[in-house]
């Protein structure tokens, strides 16, 4: 999907025209102001975002993007409000819960509610999305705000995202992590994840077949160029509790491959990898982003032909580089939320050109059957100037910088035209636009210029594309291709990698409105070489520093100096105290991923909570800020990312990673931990993974008692109603323990046993109380989730207040 977020004042002008609100007229500053009849000075109210654009129709119609007996059908859906759709998170664990509470609960009690739009039911699964988890319904996101009947099933939702059980998320942008059959034991790149909804799909297929307690062997990298952006993709991917991802900040064009250098570096025996290598690849990359005019109708007034134009090159760039860091035999997913041909199949053929029949493109026209979807364009012209191109022969001269040869259905080189034409020029006499006044055809065309060219069309199976239209299921536009990679992408010829490089590493940071050629020969070890030259000087010096991140200022170094690529035991000497600096990374302003060894502290740990030697400790543990003494949360990370972390020390710290791993352990405050033999807390995210392998620090509590912490959240000992396990919760160390919920079905001798149904929170043991350390928010779902088992009838109906 498109990658340019809203402003503030944008998104309040959305809402505002989803609502149809008609803005009050401003009042004569000159008018008495104790006046209640004075006039307004403009009596005209202003009026919603306009949803037509003869340029967008011009355009499309052109294209034949859908039949001219469609036409109609199709913008009068696109002209209506987007229905909210969302995603129930498969892995949590009261995904079956969710699903039943929809089906059996709010699609009875919404049944009347139903809005326009032809639906006949308020709320639907979406019948081509596995296990019935995805759901559409026939409610904006704004009726969902303003419709008191809908209060209670707003709410559910909101309660249910925030705690990660759910995610709201467009119909169409669930598809392409589907098509990429991401297995529990695959290294996965989306190399343009924030805002992170696939990036959690790709999460979900990751720890599907994941027992409680075990981690998957496969790992994701989500990737995002900018800062921010990756901030709200940590936010999002927060709520999977997983040790099973890397969150970095680069150019997806320009992604570091970490090869390790074989003849320079000593390979260390216990190492797995030597260079990044992916078996899926998501490359759901920037673009136009008018396939979202449902639920962005500020596009209408804004779109023009040249906004996917100025993408192209950027586009290829971002599909080249993914496809050299793919195995050979992996799968990569280019999708865009843009109609543009120009940004999808036209990219597609010209990756396709690039890789001489290394990657195939794949016919998954078998798979999710229920999914509508149509062919990718066999052909396809492009528009510049109020003139129709068909080939790249038809360009004139002085817009070659702008209109590539890649844009058309069998591409082309500008040189071999010169070649075969001597010092002819060709298209010298192209006529524009009668205004003149429009650069790519933002004005609408009365006569617009054909040229007589034949018409191109692909040397590939073009029609393997995936083209998702608003009309077909009520959904909003999505392209879709999926690549296979069956051999080496062919090597450099005729070049040298210096000479690439030289050419390529200057333009990479270019405006894509720019709309310059970016020739780059797609081979791996030319995109590998340019990779390691722009990221040794792209330190972006404009980031901030957040909590989320986890950045701290630097202390900057001496550019001119030339240090060697710091070693995992260099990263961890100790820092001279009074100078209280954090370790000095390779990426200003972030702090490295450093392993973390105190062996004291984690003996500790393990003893306090009797955490088994089934578990491992050693190796897994990683921290931001390794100064003795000052390390305030310690993250866990499985097996493979652990390999990956070792591998980007020993290339330097190519990678730049701004979130690692799953928060384990906390450091307690200097309040509540000075009676506790343990400075560290198990966090709530880490809980369900280490619960398994803990013998000490456990109580296990009937439901009323359960019921009692969630909603008083600190009870004394002498308050509760059984005695027994207020005596039991007395006995504890202090410090940091963990209450489970009993489901009552075993013996008195039997131990308990932690599997996937298991319900446990984590408490403080005080000198006299238990303190629950949970959210209001968990404390809420939990109660609600209670309720249900012990009163089915009752449950989904009683209101919890969990605001003490």
């Amino acid at each position: 999907m498109g990658r340019g977020g809203k402003s503030r004042t944008q998104r309040k002008h959305f809402r505002q025209s989803r609502e149809n609100v008609w803005k009050r007229s401003k009042i004569d500053p000159n008018s008495n102001p104790n006046d209640e009849n004075r006039t307004q000075t403009n009596p005209n109210p202003w009026t919603p975002f306009s949803t037509e654009n003869p340029s967008f129709d011009h355009y499309y119609k052109e294209q034949h993007i859908v039949n001219d007996q469609e036409w109609e059908q199709f913008v009068t859906v696109l002209r209506t409000p987007l229905p909210a759709s969302f995603r129930i998170n498969s892995s949590t664990q009261f995904a079956d819960d969710i699903r039943s509470q929809l089906e059996n609960d709010f699609a009875h009690s919404l049944r009347d509610e139903v809005a326009e739009g032809g639906e006949t039911e308020a709320i639907r699964p979406l019948p081509w999305y596995p296990g019935n988890f995805a759901w559409h319904s026939n409610f904006s996101r704004m009726q969902l705000r303003k419709n008191q009947t809908l209060a209670r099933f707003h709410e559910f939702l909101k309660l249910e995202n925030e705690i990660g059980n759910i995610t709201r998320q467009e119909a169409v942008s669930m598809v392409p992590p589907l098509f990429l059959d991401v297995h529990s034991d695959h290294f996965v790149l989306d190399m343009c994840a924030a805002p992170g909804s696939k990036t959690f799909q790709l999460l979900e297929s990751i720890h599907q077949s994941t027992k409680i307690g075990s981690l998957p062997h496969g790992m994701v990298i989500a990737n995002d160029l900018d800062v921010q952006r990756c901030n709200l993709l940590i936010h999002q991917t927060k709520r999977m509790c997983t040790a099973n991802l890397i969150v970095t900040n680069h150019e997806a064009q320009n992604f570091p491959g970490c090869r390790l250098n074989r003849n320079r570096e000593k390979i260390e025996p216990d190492r797995h990898i030597d260079q990044l290598l992916f078996d899926r690849v998501l490359c759901d990359v920037p673009c136009s982003g008018d396939g979202t005019l449902r639920k962005a109708p500020d596009l209408w007034r804004k779109w023009n032909s040249g906004m996917g134009q100025g993408l192209h090159s950027l586009q290829v760039l971002i599909a080249m580089r993914g496809l050299s860091l793919l195995k050979i035999g992996g799968r990569m997913v280019y999708s865009t939320c843009s109609m543009n041909p120009v940004e999808n199949e036209a990219v597609v053929a010209e990756v396709l050109r690039r890789c001489g029949g290394s990657v195939e493109l794949v016919d998954v026209s078998s798979e999710l059957p229920e999914l509508i979807r149509r062919p990718g364009l066999k052909s396809w012209k492009v528009y510049d100037k109020g003139t129709w191109l068909v080939s790249c022969k038809d360009v004139p001269k002085f817009r070659r910088s702008v209109i590539l040869p890649g844009m058309f259905p069998s591409g082309g080189s500008y040189q071999d035209l010169v070649e075969s034409n001597g010092n002819a020029d060709v298209g010298e006499d192209i006529s524009v636009c009668p205004n003149g006044n429009s650069e790519d055809g933002l004005q609408t065309v009365e006569n617009p210029v054909n040229h007589q060219s034949a018409e191109e069309v692909p040397y590939f199976p073009i029609e393997h594309c995936m083209r998702i239209v608003p009309h077909d299921q009520n959904t909003g536009a999505f392209f879709i291709a999926v690549l296979q990679k069956v051999a080496p992408l062919p090597a450099i010829q005729e070049k040298s990698k210096l000479e690439i490089v030289e050419q390529s590493v200057e333009p990479v940071n270019q405006s894509p409105q720019d709309g310059q050629a970016l020739q780059i020969n797609p081979s791996e070890s030319a995109l590998e070489e340019i990779s390691k030259a722009v990221s040794e000087e792209n330190v972006n010096d404009h980031e901030q520093n957040t909590e989320d991140l986890e950045v701290s200022p630097v202390e900057e170094q001496d550019s001119n100096e030339t240090k060697e690529p710091p070693s995992i035991e260099n990263m961890e000497k100790k820092v001279p105290a009074k100078r209280k600096l954090q370790i000095q990374g390779k990426w200003r302003g972030v702090d490295p991923v450093v392993f973390f060894k105190d062996e004291a502290i984690i003996n500790s740990i393990r003893a306090f909570y009797g955490i088994s030697e089934q578990f491992p400790l050693d190796g897994h543990l990683v921290t931001r800020n390794n100064e003795a003494g000052h390390v305030k949360r310690i993250y866990y990370v499985s097996k493979s990312v652990k390999d990956v972390i070792k591998l980007n020390f020993s290339v330097g710290q190519q990678l730049k990673i701004t979130s690692v791993g799953l928060k384990m352990f906390e450091r307690q405050s200097a309040r509540e931990g000075s009676d506790a033999p343990c400075a560290f807390r198990v966090s709530s995210e880490g809980l369900p993974l280490v619960l398994p392998y803990m013998t000490k620090q456990i109580l296990h509590a009937s439901p009323e008692v359960f019921k009692r912490l969630l909603q008083d959240k600190d009870v004394k000992f002498a308050d509760f109603a059984d005695p027994e396990f207020g005596e039991k919760a007395a006995n504890l160390m202090p410090g940091y323990c963990v209450v489970i919920l009993d489901r009552g079905n075993r013996s008195a001798t039997e131990s308990p046993k932690v599997d996937e149904s298991t319900i446990a929170i984590g408490c403080w043991k005080g000198r006299a109380r238990l303190t629950v350390m949970v959210t209001a928010m968990d404390c809420q779902e939990l109660l609600e989730r209670l309720l249900i088992r012990l009163d089915p009838e009752k449950g989904s109906s009683i209101p919890v207040d969990c605001s003490s």
